[in-house]
């Protein structure tokens, strides 16, 4: 009910005598359907949040916003600096404007999930907030005005479809009739008490109330009342802010269900697979029976043989074949069919060992949807899910550096670690303007110096890089050492060339002692 016309029409009239005179300061998003706008009253600054979400759309009053410094868009600059002259709701019409200097108009359509925020200048639509509700740009603000008959005659010739002709009183008003027992009653009393509903609507107290487990907002006391306010303003952010901390606590509880459901039913499904591998392993034991028959028969049994057929005594002296390994005496034969059937004892108790753990895993899992069933807040609910190890924490797992960094005279000095990882910091992790260096005519670390704007590379700078550059190549234990430098943008890798190999197109050399 919070975007009933009942409802807004207090709200409007409460926030036409607070912007009266404002002006527009800031009017940004930093989130997807959400919307900002900042005025400046005599008093101090003022913020409508419109948040417009498919699922749910609503208006609230932060007494203060911070906004981000980064992922913030400015919107609706037209507003910007526009003092407001008025407000206006549009009668029977969940709408309502702002109405600004110069000619422009901000009109707040609250249709549910087609809520949208449009700039008007004249009776042209020139911005929408939802760009994709592109029939919005056709709206005439001159045609939002609709009339109700609420005469005793139009009651009496609408008796069949009152919830037709009295569309804005909404579901929830229509729920709390039903609880009174309004289909029951005469056609007076039905009249009475529609009178008596109308007035208490225009003159209403507003509700937070918990109706078929769903946070309302409500102008008349249905369902389990939590807060009752008398200005709209208060009672709307309250209900948006409570709202938020509902749903949230509801989703995080659904999903937490949802985890466990699909757990628990994969659990199931392998309890189901593993029992049924299980029985059948159990009633297969040929193995033992196998050796069995071979250390009773061993003189039947000769090397050479792949194949022997004999009675089974296990089985009333049925013959079966067994199949041997030619280059095995019958007693070796036995051996091998013993101790696959040892390891056949062996994989039916492991089985039977992770059947046991798998149906203490399901027997936990369905205490714990048990028990999240019961949890009525969200600080419980993450409590629960903190101490039973459930909520899941992911781990970004730290990739190296492919460099060394050391630092000289406030200059950053980066040293490569291998072939493969000088190719990775010079092509990925330097800058066009980084000084280059590399020892000459041998294998050795790409070393980087890293460019400070406006700042030219000192001697000495320089030189240390050089050194270091020598000391991680194979003339480390030379005397002296030429080492190569150049901006990086005169170095580049030619396809198919081997790790940590680079062409350099200009260069100077440097001759230095090697250090580390």
């Amino acid at each position: 009910m919070h975007n009933n016309f009942y409802f807004l029409r207090q709200l409007s009239a409460e926030l036409g005598n607070i912007l009266k005179d404002s002006v527009v300061s800031e009017c940004f998003s930093q989130n997807k359907d959400e919307l900002i706008i900042r005025f400046e009253t005599r008093a101090k600054s003022f913020f409508i949040k419109a948040s417009l979400r498919s699922d749910f759309s609503c208006l609230c009053f932060p007494a203060d916003f911070n906004r981000a410094r980064k992922n913030s868009i400015d919107l609706f600059s037209e507003l910007i600096g526009q003092k407001v002259t008025g407000i206006q709701q549009y009668e029977n019409e969940r709408c309502f404007s702002l109405i600004f200097s110069d000619h422009y108009k901000l009109l707040f359509k609250l249709h549910g999930n087609r809520a949208n925020l449009i700039l008007f200048h004249n009776t042209e639509a020139i911005n929408l907030f939802r760009n994709h509700l592109t029939a919005d740009q056709e709206i005439d603000l001159n045609t939002l005005n609709r009339s109700i008959d609420f005469s005793k005659e139009a009651f009496l010739k609408n008796q069949d479809r009152l919830k037709q002709h009295y569309f804005t009183f909404g579901k929830v008003v229509w729920q709390h009739l039903d609880q009174q027992n309004f289909n029951t009653l005469s056609t007076d009393e039905q009249w009475h008490q529609l009178q008596d509903l109308h007035q208490q609507l225009e003159k209403p107290n507003y509700y937070i109330t918990l109706l078929d487990d769903q946070l309302v907002l409500s102008m008349v006391a249905v369902g389990e009342v939590q807060k009752r306010f008398t200005n709209p303003l208060e009672a709307l952010h309250e209900f948006f802010t409570q709202y938020a901390i509902h749903h949230g606590f509801e989703q995080e509880k659904q999903q937490a269900l949802t985890k466990l459901r699909t757990q628990l039913k994969n659990g199931e499904a392998y309890l189901t697979k593993t029992s049924a591998k299980l029985k059948e392993i159990e009633a297969d034991d040929h193995y033992k029976i196998w050796a069995d028959l071979i250390m009773a028969n061993l003189h039947m049994v000769k090397m050479g043989m792949d194949k022997i057929v004999l009675p089974d005594f296990y089985h009333e002296n049925k013959p079966i074949e067994i199949k041997l390994k030619k280059e095995l005496n019958a007693q070796k034969n036995a051996e091998v069919f013993y101790r696959k059937s040892k390891n056949h004892h062996i994989e039916i108790q492991k089985l039977k060992e992770a059947l046991a753990k798998k149906e203490a895993e399901c027997a936990t899992l369905h205490q714990y949807m048990k028990e999240i069933a019961q949890i009525e807040s969200l600080k419980e609910l993450r409590k629960f899910m903190d101490s039973s190890r459930l909520t899941a924490v992911a781990v970004k797992k730290q990739v190296p550096l492919p460099y060394h960094e050391t630092e000289y005279n406030g200059f950053k000095i980066w040293v490569g670690k291998n072939a493969r990882q000088n190719d990775e910091l010079t092509l990925h992790f330097t800058y066009k303007e980084d000084l280059w260096l590399h020892a000459k005519d041998v294998a050795g670390s790409h070393v980087v110096v890293k460019y400070q704007s406006g700042k030219k590379f000192p001697k000495d700078v320089v030189e240390r890089a050089a050194q270091l550059a020598a000391f991680n190549s194979k003339r480390k234990n030379d005397s002296l050492c030429p080492v190569v430098f150049t901006p990086k943008k005169f170095v580049r890798k030619r396809k198919g060339d081997p790790p940590g190999s680079v062409i350099v197109e200009k260069e100077e050399v440097i001759l230095v002692e090697p250090k580390p």
